[in-house]
């Protein structure tokens, strides 16, 4: 059924508690309404101005925390469950330990010993969260005819760390794990992230997603072969085919206005 794979459907408002809690209410979602529904991945650069919000602070202050740490402190306390990075279909759950072990890091360094020689001594460190740089998120658009809107729901997020060799250079991303955004609900609600507008209205991290206020592009669209926009485009064909992508989905909105 849609409603078992599309995130805050009414199916889903039993995992979430109070679906009004934080002064926010979802609309209610039948099946039946859904006319037309896209799949899509994002990524947001955490870089870019404005998800600045959600790379900051570093260190945090107070209660405040940016993101990645939230995240990584909500799973090693038990309060989400991390998934399998590899999978983004939330079936495939990791352990404590297994988070435990993406967040540090083992090197080796060269001692002598007394004998004249040299011996290898390993060095465990915390992983720099700050490396986190991007954020992947899987979710769902679909045309509501009861309310005449496209609409979004977003189903997971998966923070991304680069990863660099011994001499500095870049070797790609890491993907540490994804969390099922439903069950973020009471921790980003309880967590404040910097509003660059208005100092003294304050957002949390629930509010940042929900009212869209960060900046992504697709990286893939739900297709029979499953391939992502890289597959295919590279450099800035890549941005201009993910503009095509979006442009689609709001060209269906528009088409659907007509009827």
């Amino acid at each position: 059924m849609f409603c078992q794979g599309l995130a805050f459907s009414q199916c889903d408002l039993s995992v979430l508690g109070p679906n009004n809690v934080g002064g926010y209410t979802y609309p209610v979602l039948r099946e039946a309404n859904v006319v037309w529904t896209k799949r899509v991945w994002r990524i947001i650069d955490l870089r870019e101005k404005m998800n600045l919000p959600l790379y900051y602070p570093l260190e945090p202050i107070g209660n405040q925390k940016n993101l990645a740490t939230l995240l990584r402190d909500e799973v090693l306390n038990g309060s989400l469950i991390a998934y399998n990075p590899l999978k983004d279909d939330f079936s495939d759950s990791l352990t404590i330990e297994q988070v435990r072990a993406l967040f540090v890091q083992t090197d080796t360094v060269w001692e002598e010993n007394s004998s004249g020689g040299t011996t290898a001594k390993p060095i465990v460190t915390a992983v720099d969260l700050s490396k986190v740089k991007r954020l992947r998120i899987k979710e769902d658009w679909f045309f509501d005819q009861q309310r005449s809107v496209m609409d979004a729901r977003i189903i997971g997020i998966c923070p991304v760390i680069e990863s660099y060799d011994d001499e500095g250079n870049y070797r790609g991303d890491q993907l540490l794990f994804w969390v099922y955004f439903p069950k973020c609900r009471c921790a980003f609600e309880n967590n404040l992230a910097f509003n660059t507008n208005k100092d003294a209205e304050k957002l949390n991290y629930f509010q940042v997603f929900t009212q869209r206020t960060f900046a992504s592009y697709i990286y893939m669209e739900s297709n029979v072969r499953g391939a992502k926009v890289s597959d295919y485009k590279t450099g800035k064909d890549a941005l201009i085919e993910s503009e095509i992508i979006k442009n689609k989905i709001r060209k269906t909105e528009e088409d659907m206005w007509e009827y």
